[in-house]
């Protein structure tokens, strides 16, 4: 079936932060390591093109062969894939597929040898960062950092959020402007645990934070005893953990479009009648896929919010809603 460019109006730029959510969730249950060698693939356009709708339609068709990350550099866009995921074949079949008119491709390609990216980006990219005017977000090596009401300290290492990235600080600022006292809290995909620890700071409790990969469930339990939070529950495992937590009346994921949409009946199963839940991770107009499947299970749209395209949904689950 012929693809619909029309539906393309969209970058598919990502920044070095939203790196490592495609790392984790994209292929999770292939991804056994952080220092895995990547492949990058740099297709160049000839003529350079007007706007991003070619690298858009590009990164589509790649995106279906397993490469994680996609950057556009002016006529050439920069993706990657695993080394043991790539094949010069298919990437050839990819190239012949593209049938936008007026282009030619070229490619190249390079080994980039395993590193703990993480690291790596957070000796070169992590600062300080004050969120909503009241919460700063800082690792435990920072100096100089600002005062705020609420002060987390966040050693990344494996794992992604530390409030950089559109998505992270959108919710921040939600969790800042709610009141949170007393209030039961479950935090899916919770990474560093930055979104459970301000909760708990927030005075939320009983909070729970879910993490589906191990060394990022490490990095989450390391932060919140950091945070002297030790009561928060951090839990290894996926949805199906989420029947033996307490029931949320603030429910929170912030991971992606697709596992969000597969999730949502596991998620409105783990709250109370009348929760809020937090969604975030994907694009603005991701929202009415988001909404067709959450409307059906009884969430109906309070409000939305939008930082560089990304979107932050706030949900509330019909009060007579027992879950299902």
């Amino acid at each position: 079936m012929p693809i619909d460019y029309s539906a393309f109006s969209f970058s598919r730029t990502v920044t070095f932060e939203l790196f490592f959510v495609y790392l984790r969730y994209y292929h999770i249950k292939n991804l056994t390591s952080y220092m895995n060698d990547y492949i990058e693939a740099r297709v160049t356009f000839s003529p350079a093109p007007a706007d991003d709708t070619p690298a858009d339609i590009l990164a589509y068709l790649l995106a279906d062969e397993g490469y994680e990350s996609f950057v556009n550099q002016g006529d050439t866009s920069v993706s990657y894939i695993r080394r043991d995921l790539f094949s010069p074949e298919r990437l050839d079949a990819v190239i012949a597929s593209f049938s936008v008119p007026g282009y030619s491709l070229s490619v190249s390609t390079e080994v980039i040898e395993g590193q703990d990216w993480n690291a790596e980006w957070e000796r070169n990219y992590f600062r300080p960062i004050v969120v909503g005017g009241q919460c700063v977000i800082h690792s435990s090596f920072h100096t100089d950092v600002p005062s705020a009401t609420y002060d987390i300290v966040i050693d990344p290492k494996m794992a992604f959020g530390t409030g950089h990235h559109a998505t992270t600080s959108l919710i921040v600022e939600r969790l800042v402007d709610m009141d949170l006292t007393g209030k039961a809290v479950t935090d899916m995909g919770t990474g560093t645990g930055i979104l459970a620890i301000l909760a708990a700071m927030r005075g939320a409790s009983p909070v729970s934070a879910v993490e589906i990969d191990p060394p990022a469930w490490e990095n989450a339990v390391d932060n919140v005893k950091s945070n002297s939070h030790p009561e928060i529950d951090v839990r290894l495992g996926d949805a199906s953990v989420l029947p033996s937590l307490p029931l949320a009346d603030l429910f929170i994921a912030n991971i992606n479009r697709n596992i969000i949409t597969a999730d949502l009946p596991a998620y409105v199963a783990a709250m109370k009648p009348g929760a809020t839940l937090l969604l975030s991770g994907f694009y603005e107009q991701d929202i009415p896929v988001v909404m067709a499947v959450a409307a059906p299970l009884g969430l109906s749209e309070v409000s939305h919010f939008v930082r560089d395209r990304w979107a932050c949904l706030m949900l509330r689950l019909e009060a007579n809603n027992s879950g299902i």
